[in-house]
């Protein structure tokens, strides 16, 4: 089994948790708020683990210019996200249209592999953007 297949379930949980908890928030928070506090408290968490690093001997943290101007692309991203996610639990949009949209998502980084990173591309990762970019438009109904 490759090194980071434990890495990708437990990503998978978490951000399956993530979307199923930003729903059952979106009814009783505005999504500027909740969005606030859904970043605010993500941000705590990653300061305890880097606590954890630095106590406990084993901080290995890399930093360069580079590396935080793609972090806070990143960070505006998943703040957008997070409000784009309120906004469409709190239209009546279903928390099971998550996974497509999620697909969404992975098609454009799946594009991204393969144009920008010189990734394989092979006939099952097409299939897999193709029918990714399918479940979007099978949404709008």
């Amino acid at each position: 089994m490759v090194p980071w297949f434990w890495y990708a379930i437990g990503a998978a949980v978490l951000y399956g948790a993530h979307q199923i908890f930003t729903r059952l928030a979106s009814e009783r928070i505005g999504d500027g708020v909740g969005g606030l506090v859904v970043e605010v408290v993500a941000a705590l968490t990653i300061l305890l683990y880097l606590a954890v690093l630095w106590f406990s001997g084993n901080w290995n943290q890399k930093f360069s210019l580079s590396g935080v101007s793609y972090s806070a692309l990143t960070g505006v991203c998943v703040g957008a996200g997070t409000v784009a996610f309120f906004l469409l639990f709190q239209n009546g949009g279903p928390v099971s249209a998550v996974p497509a949209i999620l697909a969404g998502g992975a098609a454009l980084m799946a594009i991204a592999g393969i144009f920008f990173f010189q990734e394989p591309a092979s006939w099952q990762r097409v299939l897999g953007i193709v029918l990714s970019i399918s479940g979007l438009f099978l949404l709008r109904r």
